[in-house]
């Protein structure tokens, strides 16, 4: 049976919190300062110093702005590291953001219209009908998706297609796209359950109109462009005529079937060392699958210093809202002592933090460098994609307690993994439901 707030209830809390010293005191600092400012503690930025025994050279950060496309903008980051590398690059060359996320943006309009399509006989209130309808597409997405779309696409230097104010910006650019697509719905839906003949072509017709929407906010997708460069040493290079994929073959030349998505996700439902797919989650219709393989937190941990120490940094999605200063950039669980400054617990397992809905990945950045001492990590550095102006020069430091509470994706190339390990990566997947924790899009906005 319910039970109501008495006004019993209501003095017997006003007694306990009377009987408290420290009450008044803390509620004066609290209400004046803000919680977070209050449960600072300082030891933790003491302990942040951005030095590291162990660093991938990654030149200058990238500046993603008012958009969510940080997994795209991480992802570049890693490949423009093994071009710069490769080719001697200064540190601010970048790939070309917005021509990924032009044909993502496209491909992920064709997957929900596909997928409007699939579920047409299923009524509205179902919940994966409404899962859909609640972000038709968006602006995050994850590790498989990009390789999906840059194993279709190629990509270019951000010389060759530049960012506009819609990519900057892409509020306004998705409140167009998501209002078109859920009028698309409501049309394919209709003509579904009609039996038409014609939804196939009036898919195209809606496919051509998002075509359309995507040319005037972001201009033409380049295909064909001259990649004109100074390399560190002032020496002039062209190579003229490439196309994107032939630049990617060239240049990048990453076989991007070698990386692969590792979680720690200690969840009942997931058991370790088996493989997850989320069902409804993709872009690129007939792409490659989003596919993660489950381990401890010490083998992610391991495989994540063995790629390191090999000079190649690491994609990863985690929590970045949980115990963070943005301007300090630093990332640790120890940053606030919020239970103490109000006496309650507030611990949870990283389990519970997913399955109770207080955590999930909701940014990917990259791994650049892990400081060792006696054998163990003890901080981790940072690339973000939110400019220069926070951190250090737009690089964070990540405390080892943080990275094992709120990591949850790491991306490793096969050879770092063991035989066994390789193995059961290549299992089939148990498909998990939509909205599973583990389907979470990096999406987080600067």
């Amino acid at each position: 049976m319910s039970k109501s707030i008495s006004n019993e209830n209501i003095q017997k809390y006003q007694n306990d919190l009377s009987q408290r010293k420290e009450a008044k005191a803390l509620q004066r600092a609290v209400s004046h300062n803000g919680i977070n400012k209050t449960a600072a503690n300082f030891s933790s930025e003491e302990n942040m110093n951005p030095v590291f025994s162990l660093e991938v050279d990654a030149g200058d950060v990238a500046n993603q702005k008012h958009s969510g496309r940080c997994w795209i903008f991480a992802a570049l980051n890693t490949m423009r590291h093994h071009l710069a590398k490769n080719f001697n690059l200064a540190g601010d060359f970048e790939l070309s953001q917005i021509y990924t996320t032009f044909w993502d943006k496209f491909e992920k309009s064709n997957w929900f219209l596909e997928n409007i399509i699939k579920t047409a006989d299923q009524p509205l209130t179902s919940r994966r009908v409404s899962w859909l309808l609640n972000s038709p597409q968006q602006d995050g997405g994850q590790w498989d998706m990009l390789c999906a779309v840059i194993e279709k696409y190629g990509v270019v230097p951000q010389s060759a297609m530049v960012e506009t104010a819609n990519s900057n910006d892409t509020t306004d650019l998705n409140s167009v796209l998501n209002l078109k697509l859920r009028k698309d719905a409501t049309k394919l839906r209709k003509l579904v359950n009609d039996g038409s003949d014609d939804v196939e072509s009036v898919k195209d017709e809606m496919l051509n109109e998002v075509y359309r929407i995507l040319v005037y906010a972001f201009g033409e997708p380049v295909s064909k462009f001259n990649f004109e460069f100074r390399d560190k040493d002032n020496n002039y290079h062209v190579d003229k005529d490439l196309t994107p994929q032939k630049f990617f073959s060239k240049y990048v030349n990453l076989n991007l079937e070698n990386y692969v998505s590792i979680i720690n996700s200690p969840t009942d439902d997931k058991p370790y060392e088996k493989t997850y797919t989320i069902d409804m989650l993709g872009n690129v219709v007939g792409g490659r699958q989003v596919k993660h393989l489950n381990l401890s937190m010490d083998k992610l941990e391991e495989l994540t210093i063995k790629q390191l120490k090999n000079g190649e940094s690491v994609w990863f999605g985690s929590d970045v809202v949980q115990n963070s200063d943005r301007k300090k950039g630093i990332m640790d669980d120890g940053l606030y002592s919020k239970d103490e400054l109000f006496d309650v617990d507030l611990s949870l397992s990283k389990a519970e933090q997913l399955d109770y809905h207080e955590s999930a990945m909701d940014h990917a950045m990259v791994i650049t460098g892990v400081d060792i001492v006696d054998g163990q990590p003890t901080k981790w550095k940072v690339e973000n994609s939110w400019g220069n102006k926070v951190g250090t020069k737009g690089y964070f430091v990540m405390s080892e307690s943080w990275f094992r509470r709120f990591t949850y994706q790491v991306v490793i190339n096969k050879k770092y993994l063991s035989d066994e390990e390789n193995e059961m990566q290549a299992q089939d997947p148990v498909v998990l439901d939509p909205w599973d924790p583990m389907g979470t899009l990096a999406f987080y906005k600067d």
